[in-house]
């Protein structure tokens, strides 16, 4: 009996510390569900905790709205908006375990500034049209490996102003 309530207050001592490790993250920067779980695992692990207890101590930070995947959307794109178009910042969140649906909801908000932001990251790299069609290709690449869309890369490269 005594064996059992001191393995018991071992595995409730070991939750505790995962918490405090998962909130001594989250004090630093925010996370996605996947990415904190990817960075606690190991520490679990270690301390012999399941999976499901994992979950369930993730599921009680977000009851909490200590972890939230909308908040860390929010934050990644307000970061990130000036430096990578849309594609580049869906496919960066799908990466880190986003759900889609979080991810099309806060890329819909800046859809409308796209054109403007694209055309600012543009400028400041090249500030001229391309004279040449080196010079357009190059330009071009960039702004692909931006992830913006070829539609607002075309109106860029052309001064047209969007539609």
């Amino acid at each position: 009996m005594r064996m059992n309530q001191a393995l018991q207050n071992n595995t409730d001592k070991n939750i505790v510390l995962l918490k405090k490790r998962a909130l001594y993250y989250l004090g630093k920067r925010e996370y996605s569900r996947h990415e904190l779980l990817q960075k606690i695992t190991p520490f679990a692990e270690s301390l012999e905790i399941t999976r499901q207890q994992v979950d369930h101590i993730l599921s009680e930070l977000e009851q909490k709205d200590w972890l939230s995947d909308k908040r860390y959307v929010d934050q990644f794109v307000f970061s990130k908006k000036k430096k990578f178009g849309l594609k580049k910042m869906g496919y960066e969140l799908k990466m880190r375990g986003v759900d889609e649906i979080i991810i099309h909801d806060a890329l819909n908000k800046i859809k409308s500034e796209e054109y403007d932001l694209a055309k600012n990251i543009w400028e400041k790299k090249f500030r001229n049209l391309p004279e040449g069609q080196v010079e357009k290709a190059k330009q071009i690449r960039f702004l692909q490996s931006r992830g913006i869309d070829s539609t607002l890369i075309h109106q860029i490269l052309s001064g047209k102003l969007p539609e």
